[in-house]
């Protein structure tokens, strides 16, 4: 039986920053790339006289979620600014709820903006390397 779901939550560990427990909306889509190599999807990367060229491409991992935002008792948004700020990635996990983790080392990218209204901001993270199961 295939099992999809939501992530139940996001870890991370740095070593000037701390760590700490981000947790994602329920029932809300994420979205998981593994990272890693890929063949350029070009119909035109072929030769005279009809030989593939196969131009590949590394890259990095990611993953993208909407998380929860308690303004009020947390500081995500705060401790998200450092991890983006600083030159050395964090480790992070993340676990989804059919049992299945994954691990990766990178940052916070893109804009991560907190929606006063519902409570939540979109948060994408990257790195290099691969995002592998534990």
């Amino acid at each position: 039986m295939n099992v999809g779901g939501d992530i139940l939550e996001i870890t991370f560990t740095h070593e000037t920053i701390g760590s700490g427990v981000i947790f994602p909306m329920s029932n809300s889509d994420g979205s998981m790339d593994l990272g890693g190599y890929r063949s350029n999807d070009d119909a035109d990367m072929i030769t005279g006289n009809g030989d593939m060229v196969d131009q590949m491409n590394n890259k990095r991992w990611s993953m993208e979620c909407p998380v929860v935002w308690d303004a009020n008792t947390r500081e995500d948004l705060e401790k998200l600014n450092q991890l983006a700020a600083s030159t050395i990635p964090a480790d992070w996990t993340i676990s989804l709820i059919n049992g299945v983790i994954y691990s990766g080392k990178g940052k916070p990218v893109g804009d991560y903006v907190g929606n006063t209204n519902n409570a939540q901001f979109p948060l994408k993270i990257s790195g290099g390397g691969k995002l592998k199961k534990q």
